[in-house]
Parts: structure tokens; sequence; C-alpha cells
């Protein structure tokens, strides 16, 4: 079967491997779609939010079918299609699915059966490849709060993170406005419902003050992790206003004016990942009908799995990469 493997930093390549066999509290998946995420370019390029070592196969946001089970495995099947966890826990050890050890980027995987999910039949699988990002999105918004239709939701960064916010909160009624300076990425927010502008183009806090009538928004959930961004949540909130900080900016140092903290009475959280959320998120996805694929931009085949890291680098060109294996 074919894999990518990340031989050493910044060497992607695509390899002939065999496919693994499975324990019995495993399953074999047979891969449907994967994504590729900021945190893959992270890893290539040598760093990651955990110790990482080389070789590995990357891939965290995946979808697939079940074409083998362990003899130990209940509640799954061949023929479910499923998709799995990032963060997951082994004997020895907390794993980062896809960093700290293989992830999906090949034809077939053997995974845990307690790491998954199965997925509805109203969710296809290219767009099951965004439930990842998207249960990070939903969980933000969970630690805010949550948020409904009598809300402004602003959501600072219109990348993949930003836009499956955005996606959700809009899904929750909210009415929601993305800050991105890349054009396509604001027309992409628009198709999800939101509305958008340039945040470098003017002053972006009296832009927002003239859309919401003075009042500034309810919620603002960071996800660009650019220092601008991240100098500026404060601004874009009202008082007693909520903020989630969602963008990773490990190991920077940013002047923030932390007394608007106090000034406004502001609360912040913290978020990352998406611990407890999968079930909701994936049945919020199937009862809203949300439609996440103006999100996916380009596919490549599993086999061009590295130039489609090479094409991702430019984020002028493209939002969402999703390599298909089937």
């Amino acid at each position: 079967m074919k894999a990518l493997v990340f031989e050493k930093p910044e060497q992607p390549i695509v390899v002939d491997v065999p496919v693994p066999k499975i324990k019995d509290t495993e399953v074999l998946v047979k891969t449907a779609a994967i994504g590729i995420c900021h945190s893959d370019y992270e890893l290539l390029a040598g760093r990651y939010i955990i110790p990482i070592s080389y070789p590995v196969t990357p891939g965290h946001e995946w979808s697939g079918e079940i074409v083998e089970v362990g003899k130990a495995v209940k509640g799954y099947a061949v023929g479910d299609r499923v998709v799995g966890e990032c963060v997951v826990r082994t004997p020895e050890r907390l794993h980062h699915f896809g960093f700290s050890m293989d992830g999906a980027d090949r034809e077939y995987f053997a995974v845990e059966a307690a790491w998954l999910h199965k997925l509805p039949e109203g969710i296809n699988n290219k767009t099951a490849a965004l439930i990842e990002p998207f249960t990070c999105g939903f969980y933000a918004l969970h630690r805010a709060g949550g948020t409904d239709a009598s809300e402004t939701v602003v959501v600072s960064g219109a990348g993949p993170i930003g836009l499956v916010t955005a996606a959700a909160a809009v899904g929750m009624g909210a009415r929601v406005i993305v800050l991105d300076p890349i054009p396509h990425r604001r027309a992409t927010a628009n198709q999800l419902g939101a509305e958008a502008f340039d945040p470098t183009s003017g002053n972006a806090v009296e832009t927002l003050r003239d859309m919401t009538d003075g009042r500034l928004a309810d919620v603002v959930i960071e996800c660009s992790g650019h220092d601008a961004s991240l100098s500026s949540v404060f601004n874009y909130v009202r008082e007693e206003g909520r903020v989630t900080m969602v963008g990773i900016s490990i190991g920077r140092k940013i002047p923030v004016v932390l007394g608007d903290i106090q000034l406004k009475n502001i609360t912040v959280r913290g978020s990352i990942g998406s611990p407890g959320v999968w079930p909701a998120a994936i049945r919020f996805i199937e009862k809203t009908g949300i439609d996440l694929s103006p999100i996916q931009t380009h596919d490549f085949p599993i086999g061009q799995a590295a130039q489609a890291f090479a094409f991702g680098k430019d984020p002028t060109k493209s939002i969402k990469i999703t390599i298909m294996s089937s």
C-alpha cells in the first residue's frame, strides 16, 4: 500500500509499505479522505507542541471504512464508516495520532477501536475528514459558554479552524463576523453564512462598532495565532463579553493590554483540542445539515501527497487540501 512518510524535517515521501496487522483491540481502516492541517506543517518543519521523532506518517483529520475487526472489539463491524480522535491514550502514554505515532496518510491503517466514532449516513466521507477540525471550533464555542441568535460572534482568522468555528456559530444561530486579510478566505466565510471584512484595511474596531450599532462582539474566538490578532481581540469584545483563544502561539511574547480584562469584565479562556465533544459535534453536523464543503478547496490522490503538502504552503492558493485515498 502507499503511505506518506516524513523521513525527517522537510522530507516528505510516498513509499510502498505492507498493510498492517491488527491487534485484538484494533480495527483495520481503509482510508477514504485525509485533511492537511497547519499542525502537519509544524510536524514537517521539525517542531510540534509535544515531543516527536522521525520517520512518522502524518494524518489526524481522516475518515475511512472498517475492513477488519479485532477479536476483542465490540460495537464495530466490517463496513462501518468511522472517524477517530487525535489525542489518544495508550497503556504507555498520551499520544497525538499522526504526530507522536503514525497517522492516517496511508491507504490502510490499524487503530484502536476505543478511539473511533461511527459516521451517520448523512455525512459523506470527504466532509467527515473535516470533523476533527470542526470539533475544535465546536469545543472553542462551548468554552465560551455557547452562543445563540441573540449574539454576535467575531472569529479572528479564516483559516480552516476559523472557518469551521464560524460555521458552527452560524449553525448555533448567532450572527457571525469573520476577520481575515485574504479575499478568498473572506469569500468562503460568506459562503458559510458569515459576514467578513479585512481587519488590516482601516480601523477594525470602528468597523465592528459600525456593524454592531456600537455594541461590539458578545463572543470573540481568536483562531489565527498571528500577533496582530492576538493583541487586538480584547478590543473587539463588548463589556462583560467572552474571549476564547484557539490560535496557537507557543513561546512568543506579544504586547497585550491586560487591564482591558478587568476594565471590561471580560471572561477569557484558552481552548486546545476537542475533549469530550466528538459525539455532540457529529450529531450537530448531521442535524443542522451545515455544508462545510466550501472549506475543502483542493483534492490530491494519496500518490501525490508530497506534492499536496508543497502546494498547500501558500495560503493564498488554498484553504483545506484533502488527500483522497479511495
